[in-house]
């Protein structure tokens, strides 16, 4: 009976759908836990024959076997896990308590089996002539895979391990489920017009649709999702509803409520200490870093401190003369930090004559998605065509295929750009199958990209800020790395590289963004089609740099906090406000707001994959203003240097990082261009970061 209802479930049969996606229209919540039960018991009967094979360990009969064991369970977990994040509901919150626990355990029941390693440590100490860096690169990362997840511990320690495994894993659902419900939870629901002076039009209108959609005619509706939260507390005069609004941002799953996270925090913090010293480890930090480029905390604690150092003065001074504005403009003597958006905006008004409501009607969401595409194209010739017989999970998703420039099919993308309740905030890239090679098939990949940008109105359409510009172009760098990927194994394609590395191919498309010759390919207003003017990229250009020392010490804030979880001794921290406060004394340039904190809503280390990793997107910031400098030197359209770095993408984790883009640049990434670029040296200082 078992046996026949799993034949009829989607997950685990052929896709016979338009390139082999994802028939979303088919699946339904009860589906997941049946064909991941089934998928886990399939790839263990995998590695059992990998165990029972008979002939002597080699790397095709281990290595590259036990890579490709557990198909469908990788399948129906990105799945289900891409849904949780972009379009989840209670039912599969629920699920995902019983789905996750079941997912570590099938890892831990690989990963901890000593026959298993016993082969793998075989092939890994052998002499293997004829592999390929490649293949060399899968052996090592397999073995290291076993080491660092207890292959080496005893039996003991291994039954700890995976308790600890499903804890962990628990804990950081929850952990998200909390930050989504608290996001959720809050609205505003202003009555008075007179609140909404000095909001943009396009934001009041989308707050009255807002509000209509509640059955609330006639009153406004902000909410904690970004295109609401954002420009309130930027354009808002009524300093008391920025208030509001910066407290209950602040204060998500930081409340006296069953939501509050404090005790999650602290209790993943202290289990991921206590498993990597059950490894062998110092700390969390020192466990993940073996994987990186930075290869250890001490080099990203030192690499924090002198971007510290670089930046601080300038923040500092930044600060003073918003404080200066302030008071003389509207007499506050003691600027807190709902007031800093505000009068920064209006610092950078008048310094450089420009402004959001300047620049959106230049930057319609469908303009500059297509300018994605056209830079795409002028740099690597691949193009994208909009398809409609593709299956989605919602209504507002687009899809594309992916043509290479000789029209062979190279991807499929999925690009979900609007909030809703079932998503959580801020943007992402992912994928739903990764690039690999199948005998003699080049499997392409399928590939998606989630943002929460402001929804078209009655009378506008999506129009963006210029910091979701740069967002959309930043996922965007991270979905032609997926794309372009051209390996022969799954693990090591796409975005499957050291953590430190991956936000290269994001944070270099960002820089396109600031150029005429490449906004002249989609910025254009949206009612009268008028090119942006040169004029406003000039001042757009010299905004760039626009309280850049703020924004690194708040960046070089965040990683410390990362790090001071992952990378100190936490056994004794029994209070989070207390612990996070002394973190942040030496980087908080304005006086934190009374009943906020950072940690229990920090999504990307305690729930995302950025744990001991948030140094990363100032790390791989130096690599792209050094790659970008390269573009500048030749043309950002360069076809030598775009298929230079198409090569970079295309590689993905076959290789180390230091070694790809080596070959890319012809020399190492010079240190001090992201300084250079941030205005924080003199362009032709020298000095070591």
């Amino acid at each position: 009976m078992i046996l026949k209802f799993l034949l009829k479930n989607p997950l685990i049969e052929p896709f016979n759908t338009q390139f082999e996606t994802v028939p979303f229209e088919e699946i339904q919540n009860s589906h997941f836990l049946p064909a991941i039960k089934w998928a886990i018991a399939e790839g263990k009967k995998e590695i059992e024959a990998i165990i029972s094979n008979p002939d002597a360990p080699t790397f095709a009969n281990v290595i590259e076997a036990l890579e490709n064991s557990g198909t469908f369970v990788s399948r129906v977990s990105e799945i289900f896990y891409n849904l949780n994040s972009a379009e989840t509901n209670e039912e599969i919150q629920k699920i995902a308590h019983e789905f996750s626990p079941l997912l570590s355990e099938y890892g831990n029941d690989i990963m901890l089996n000593s026959a298993l390693f016993d082969k793998v440590k075989a092939v890994y100490d052998a002499e293997n002539p004829g592999l390929t860096k490649e293949q060399q690169m899968l052996l090592t990362k397999t073995y290291r895979a076993f080491s660092r997840n207890g292959a080496n511990l005893n039996e003991e320690d291994k039954t700890a391990l995976r308790e600890m495994d499903k804890t962990l894993a628990g804990l950081s659902l929850k952990f998200g489920e909390n930050v989504l419900a608290e996001t959720n939870d809050f609205e505003m629901v202003i009555s008075n017009e007179e609140d909404l002076k000095g909001l943009p039009e396009s934001t009041i209108e989308a707050a009255a649709e807002a509000a209509n959609e509640k059955g609330m005619d006639g009153k406004w509706v902000f909410t904690l999702d970004y295109p609401s939260y954002i420009p309130f507390i930027t354009y808002a005069e009524n300093r008391s509803l920025r208030e509001e609004m910066t407290k209950a941002f602040g204060s998500r799953a930081f409340k006296n409520n069953d939501r509050n996270n404090e005790a999650i925090v602290l209790q993943l913090a202290k289990l991921r200490q206590e498993r990597a010293q059950l490894l062998g480890f110092k700390n969390h930090a020192d466990y993940m870093l073996q994987e990186r480029m930075a290869e250890s905390a001490d080099n990203v604690l030192s690499f924090l401190e002198k971007l510290l150092v670089a930046a601080k003065p300038f923040g500092q001074k930044e600060v003073e003369e918003l404080k200066d504005f302030a008071a003389n403009l509207d007499g506050i003597e003691d600027l807190k930090k709902w007031d800093f958006g505000y009068y920064s905006e209006k610092v950078k008004q008048q310094k450089f004559d420009i402004d959001d409501d300047t620049l959106k009607p230049y930057f319609s969401l469908e303009d500059v998605n297509k300018g994605a595409f056209t830079v795409a194209e002028k740099l690597y010739g691949i193009s994208f065509k909009e398809r409609t017989d593709i299956q989605k999970y919602h209504k507002d998703v687009k899809t594309y295929e992916v043509l290479d420039s000789d029209g062979s099919h190279l991807a499929v993308l999925y690009a979900d750009f609007f909030p809703r309740p079932g998503k959580r905030n801020g943007a992402w890239m992912t994928s739903y199958r990764n690039q690999k090679m199948e005998g003699e098939k080049n499997v392409r990949p399928h590939i998606s990209i989630v943002c929460n940008f402001t929804k078209p109105t009655k009378t506008k359409p999506s129009l963006l800020t210029f910091q979701e510009v740069l967002t959309l172009f930043h996922e965007f760098g991270h979905a032609l790395h997926g794309i372009l990927a051209n390996g022969t194994y799954a693990s090591l394609s796409g975005t499957s590289v050291f953590w430190d590395f991956v936000e290269l191919p994001s944070q270099i498309m960002e820089n396109w963004c600031y150029e005429k010759e490449c906004l002249d390919l989609f910025a254009k207003h949206y009612q009268t089609g008028e090119k942006i003017p040169s004029e406003i990229v000039e001042r757009l250009k010299s905004s760039a740099t626009f309280l850049e020392g703020y924004a690194t010490v708040r960046q070089v804030s965040l990683a410390r906090i990362d790090m001071s979880w992952h990378a100190a001794d936490v056994s004794a921290v029994s209070s989070v406000p207390e612990y996070e406060a002394a973190v942040l004394k030496e980087t908080d340039l304005i006086e934190n707001v009374p009943g906020s904190n950072v940690s229990t809503s920090f999504s990307h280390i305690f729930q995302g994959g950025y744990s001991a990793g948030y140094y990363s997107y100032k790390w791989a910031e130096v690599l792209d203003a050094d790659a970008f400098e390269y573009f500048l030197q030749k043309g950002i359209f360069n076809q030598e240097v775009a298929s230079k770095f198409r090569e970079l993408l295309a590689a993905g984790g076959s290789q180390h990082p230091a070694e790809l883009y080596r070959t890319f640049r012809g020399q190492d990434a010079d240190p001090v261009a992201l300084l250079r670029r941030a205005g924080l040296v003199a362009s032709d200082t020298q000095v070591q970061v």
